[in-house]
């Protein structure tokens, strides 16, 4: 039996030390931007690539921005280098300040644009699971485009899950 995916997997959300632990304060989560730039703009310095970086906080969460020039490569096929630098990114906040970190990183747009398709496509799948009375179910997804495809879903008032196993998991829609 699967379970809803709202208890997002841990590549989106690491789970940290203790279930009760509060998230981070603006301050900390700040800091967390400040080493994830100072990481990236030597990773750009190195590769002899332009790009600016700007900084947020959004959602109890260090939002990291790659702008600017062909930033191609640093995304890769499917997103797949832009994860792994996101990954080496926590890794170097984790250094630096010893916490794990759920620092989310964007290189060139690339993940707005695919959170704006995977919502088109969560509310178009709801449409044709109402339409059908049949359960959905997608192509295989990673963690972060699981959630924004059952955010989707919720939104529109439907109940999806995740099935299958790394790296074929996917989502569900389930009918009314």
């Amino acid at each position: 039996m699967t379970q809803p995916q709202h208890d997002v997997d841990e590549a989106v959300a690491p789970v940290t030390e203790g279930a009760g632990d509060a998230a981070p304060a603006v301050p900390d989560l700040e800091r967390e931007g400040e080493v994830a730039a100072d990481y990236l703009e030597e990773l750009l310095d190195i590769a002899d690539l332009d790009g600016d970086i700007d900084m947020d906080v959004e959602n109890d969460r260090a939002l990291v921005s790659v702008v600017g020039g062909d930033l191609s490569e640093l995304v890769g096929p499917g997103g797949t280098v832009l994860e792994a630098l996101q990954e080496l990114t926590r890794l170097a906040v984790l250094t630096a300040l010893g916490r794990r970190s759920r620092l989310m990183l964007d290189i060139g747009g690339y993940r707005a644009g695919r959170r704006a398709a995977l919502t088109e496509l969560g509310n178009s799948t709801v449409e044709e699971a109402r339409r059908t009375g049949q359960r959905v179910r997608l192509d295989p997804m990673t963690p972060f485009e699981r959630k924004i495809v059952h955010d989707a879903v919720a939104a529109a008032g439907l109940t999806s899950e995740s099935e299958g196993e790394e790296p074929r998991r996917c989502v569900v829609i389930i009918p009314a």
